[in-house]
Parts: C-alpha cells; structure tokens; sequence
C-alpha cells in the first residue's frame, strides 16, 4: 500500500488533536473530491514499518486524541489488508487512542457480508474502529456547516453503537438533534 500524505496536529478530521494518515488508491472517483491524485494506488509513498514507527510515536503525547484513516480509500480491499495490522498495532500499544476512518463505501451495504468491499479483513478491521464516516462525498450536498463530513449524506457513525445494538446513528446529525 502506499500512502500520500501524514498530517501531525491536525483537528480538521475527527475530535481532538489527531495524527491523520491519507492512504493512496480509491475506486469511487466522487465528482468534486478534493484530492484526486489520491485515487491512484500507486499515489505517493510506500507504507513501510518506518512510516508505521513514526505514526505509533507520534500517537505518544498524552494532548493527541487518536488517528483517523482517509485517503483514498481505507476501506479498498488492498488498503484493508495492508491497514489491518497497523490498527492491531494502535490498539495494542496506544491504549486510550480512538481510531476513525473515512470510507466512500457505506458501512451497511459495502462492508457488510456479500458487500462490494467485503473482504475477509473487513468485520477485524471494523472491530478496531471507533467512529466511521462513511458515503460517497456528494458535491451538490456539500457544507461547510457539516461536522466532519464533507456531504450531507454521508454519516459519522459510532461503531461501538453499531456493534453493541446493530444502530446506525449518525452522531452529528442535526436532525435527529431537532426531534
């Protein structure tokens, strides 16, 4: 797998103070995307141990929240099984971090059994997760105003929730605030 870019301090891409990995390769091509050149898998750097020591570090101050998977596409089968055994590695040695990802896919169509991204990865990696954004980005339902989302159609989603009860509640959804 390779990977096109880390941020370090980033609060744009889930709460808190994150380290924000933007993997390469992504099959979706949503009009208006901000980061075209991220759809070629062979987009920018090779994820090596190196890269993955460094993330690990730099999850170590106690002021960073966690780590958030975009890209591209986490969710790319490639991706999955590459990603897969760093997020074990988050789990195992950055106890307290959360971990959210950014999927054009959608959580209860593509990455459920017989989903088009199912992969034999898919429910271990998902069982790392915190919190998944997931839908294709939409340009003509995009908003500033949006928490963590670029497109009103796509769901910010609590995976201990979906585990726990099977609900999908977007957690920033303000009409569900309204009712």
């Amino acid at each position: 797998m390779n990977y096109s870019a880390v941020k370090y301090c980033d609060i744009a891409n889930g709460i808190g103070v994150r380290t924000v990995l933007f993997v390469s390769g992504c099959r979706n091509h949503c009009k208006g995307c901000f980061q075209p050149e991220t759809w070629a898998f062979s987009y920018g750097e090779p994820f090596t141990k190196e890269v993955e020591d460094a993330l690990i570090a730099s999850l170590q101050p106690d002021y960073i929240r966690g780590i958030t998977l975009l890209g591209g596409d986490p969710f790319e089968p490639e991706n999955q099984a590459a990603l897969l055994p760093f997020v074990r590695r988050v789990r195992a040695q950055c106890p307290g971090k959360d971990i959210w990802a950014y999927t054009g896919y959608l959580l209860d169509q593509d990455l459920v059994a017989g989903g088009r991204r199912y992969t034999e990865d898919t429910e271990e990696f998902l069982s790392y997760l915190d919190v998944l954004v997931d839908g294709p980005y939409i340009e003509d339902m995009h908003s500033v105003a949006l928490k963590f989302k670029g497109s009103g159609n796509q769901r910010v989603i609590d995976l201990k929730q979906y585990r726990d009860y099977g609900v999908i509640a977007d957690l920033f959804d303000e009409r569900q605030k309204e009712e």
